[in-house]
């Protein structure tokens, strides 16, 4: 039996004889059904007509992305650290060519995901990766569409990944949403931040409940995720999306800003 796979945001749903009547993940205000209604696909589908291609974001950093896109559009990241190779983000589309690629790069020895809107494929990731362990915030439990030992809850504010490497829960789009930070990195630090930190095309970040349906989160919510960051220190932000969403330098102090004038305005409201 095929696994269904959402058009609209590339959610693997488990193998059954027809698509579910509907995607959890699009029937909730932070994600939409299209104008189009619900559409369906499977992942063999998706290899028969997309590839994912490789480019170097930053030292130490290579993005992946499906062409020609699909669902949200978002991008995975390589992050090659001296402890292993994490991935960071989930797409859709796993195929032999990107696993060649990725065993050539070193292999994977975990995945890490932001937040819901990118599990996406992430068990098939998982297997073709030799099983590697999924690392999820358990306060998004309920969003996993395909449970499995390989994926693996976390609770409070940080895990540690490995010596420098962090994952961090600030919440706010989702309750579990999830930065990962890389101490070390480049001598300067970076922080991933999916879209839990939306890098905006002013430079700065922000921060909202949900994006397509543009509705905010409260000062006092968005206070507490600054609150939370503020003991780690990172120079560049990378988000979810190329071409405008990186921040290259000064990033800790760019947050800091986007953060008290979000707070700012928010007040005003």
């Amino acid at each position: 039996m095929p696994a269904f796979i959402c058009n609209a945001c590339g959610t693997q749903y488990p193998p059954s004889d027809a698509p579910p009547g509907a995607c959890l993940l699009c029937t909730d205000e932070r994600q939409f059904i299209p104008a189009g209604g619900q559409a369906w696909t499977t992942l063999e589908r998706l290899r028969a007509g997309y590839s994912n291609k490789f480019r170097r974001l930053a030292p130490g950093l290579t993005t992946i992305e499906t062409t020609p896109a699909f669902g949200i559009g978002q991008r995975a990241i390589l992050a090659s650290t001296p402890a292993g190779n994490v991935l960071w983000d989930c797409i859709a589309l796993v195929d032999e060519a990107t696993v060649d690629i990725l065993q050539g790069l070193g292999g994977v020895r975990a995945i890490a995901i932001s937040h819901p809107h990118y599990y996406t494929t992430m068990l098939e990731w998982s297997r073709a990766l030799c099983g590697v362990p999924i690392h999820l915030h358990a306060a998004d439990r309920e969003w996993v569409m395909r449970p499995d030992p390989a994926v693996q809850f976390w609770e409070d504010d940080s895990k540690p990944l490995a010596p420098g490497l962090t994952l961090i829960r600030l919440g706010g789009h989702f309750a579990g949403g999830t930065v990962l930070h890389w101490e070390d990195w480049e001598g300067r630090g970076v922080l991933l931040s999916g879209d839990i930190l939306q890098v905006v095309p002013s430079g700065h970040v922000s921060f909202m409940w949900s994006y397509p349906n543009l509705i905010p989160l409260s000062a006092a919510r968005v206070q507490r995720m600054a609150a939370i960051l503020e003991p780690f220190a990172f120079d560049a932000v990378y988000g979810s999306f190329s071409g405008r969403s990186q921040i290259d330098v000064n990033g800790k102090q760019v947050v800091a800003v986007s953060a008290a004038r979000y707070v700012v305005r928010a007040n005003e409201a």
